[in-house]
């Protein structure tokens, strides 16, 4: 019986042991893994419902973003410093750059604790290894957030991200010289018989034709896609399926109806100029174009794309989240930030500050985006938009889609034999990169 007692004696205290070296080798070498507990919430009055995840003693943060969003992110540095006592600092840096700089910096140990980039980065962020699971607070993320927003941000099966903002384009229109949106291509066909004047660079509706990321409505929106299993299954490809080239046929049938210019005398540029100056009736674009658009001084409004043979039109969307750098020293910290700097408050915050649409559901229904028109149809495009892959491959789309695009506006190819011969060459370029 002593012989007994003794051994579990000493089976406890190694496993006491084990558990301490455990919660010190967690400091100092990242596993990925975090610890919870009570945090001091300043009042001196913890309780259960306080419990969350606890900064590691002397942590400090760092966050990579963008100049633009400055206003919000010190805001947000403030408010995380008065409530854990975590000083956060800002490095500028364009969300387009981060893991590109993350893959050099994260293992060296300079990288930001905190970055942001856009979701079709992700897939290149995980296979380098460079971003934790956003494991903690991922019942959140996905109760609070868009369905699309969370797919977008979500690897493999494996959700990385803390969604904080959405984009996806729609239809700016210039109320002067068109009363009331279209909803469908077909109206917008009937208006630009009678509006259309090019001696007098008088349009209807453009879009940047040969860009396959403003053309991706027609070839969605009646059943086309990228890459199967929602952006993740490289080896299936809807680009040129039988709703793509219904897509593809509608889509050069506007040439002579709508628009009747060639796709490179229509540039983003071009169009944008159009429209702020006044003779251009509609115009596809983005959320980022709405400073430009005021300042031109037109009267203006924003409604959701139109129709494409009876069904609503299918936009690609781009989400922005906050992610934790796999390298940082403060695991905890770091994702405690990122929750804090992405609930549906903070969303708000960044929206008032910046002009970020949110990607949190119960924030894109508060009365600050229902009452701004040209926000609120970004909203409602982005219910109907589909998140650009994210992984890899996604790279070999853009230039033969883009091309085949324009030989179907231009040259009037036949869209079914046109989008075959596209697809077989991203399929090559995805089998040459194995």
């Amino acid at each position: 019986m002593q012989k007994t007692v003794s051994l579990l004696l000493v089976l406890t205290l190694a496993a006491t042991l084990t558990a301490c070296g455990s919660k010190n080798n967690n400091a100092n070498e990242n596993t990925g893994e975090t610890n919870t507990g009570t945090v001091n919430n300043g009042t001196g009055n913890n309780t259960a419902e306080d419990a969350e995840l606890v900064p590691e003693d002397g942590a400090t943060l760092l966050v990579w973003e963008a100049k633009e969003e400055r206003p919000f992110v010190e805001k947000m540095m403030k408010e995380f410093k008065e409530k854990y006592g975590v000083e956060v600092k800002m490095e500028e840096l364009g969300a387009g750059d981060q893991v590109a700089k993350l893959t050099t910096d994260g293992p060296a140990g300079i990288g930001a604790d905190v970055v942001l980039f856009p979701h079709d980065n992700l897939g290149k962020a995980v296979a380098a290894g460079l971003v934790l699971p956003n494991d903690v607070y991922e019942e959140e993320a996905k109760s609070e957030n868009s369905d699309v927003a969370v797919q977008a941000v979500t690897y493999d099966g494996v959700l990385y991200g803390f969604p904080r903002a959405v984009e996806t384009y729609a239809m700016f229109y210039n109320k002067d010289l068109i009363a009331t949106p279209p909803t469908t291509f077909d109206e917008v066909k009937t208006f630009a018989k009678t509006f259309n004047d090019g001696k007098k660079n008088k349009y209807a509706f453009m879009w940047d034709i040969g860009n396959f990321y403003f053309s991706y409505p027609f070839l969605a929106t009646t059943g086309g896609f990228v890459y199967g299993n929602n952006g993740q299954d490289k080896a299936e490809i809807g680009l040129n399926n039988a709703g793509a080239v219904e897509g593809a046929t509608y889509f050069a049938s506007l040439k002579k109806d709508v628009l009747p210019l060639k796709s490179g005398d229509v540039t983003y540029d071009i169009k944008k100029g159009l429209f702020t100056g006044g003779t251009l009736a509609m115009n596809i674009d983005g959320p980022w174009a709405i400073g430009d658009i005021k300042k031109s001084g037109i009267n203006f409004g924003a409604a959701p794309i139109p129709s494409i043979n009876g069904k609503q039109s299918v936009s690609f969307s781009g989400v922005k989240a906050w992610y934790v750098n796999s390298y940082t020293k403060y695991p905890n910290a770091a994702k405690l930030f990122a929750r804090f700097a992405s609930t549906k408050e903070a969303q708000l915050d960044d929206f008032t500050l910046t002009g970020a649409i949110p990607a949190n559901k119960e924030a894109t229904e508060d009365p600050k985006i229902q009452g701004d028109e040209i926000v609120k149809a970004f909203v409602e495009q982005f219910k109907n938009s589909q998140p650009m892959p994210s992984i890899p491959e996604m790279g070999n789309v853009w230039t033969p889609i883009g091309a085949a695009l324009s030989d179907i506006w231009n040259a009037g190819k036949d869209p079914k034999a046109t989008l075959d011969n596209a697809v077989k060459q991203i399929e090559d370029a995805n089998a040459a990169a194995k």
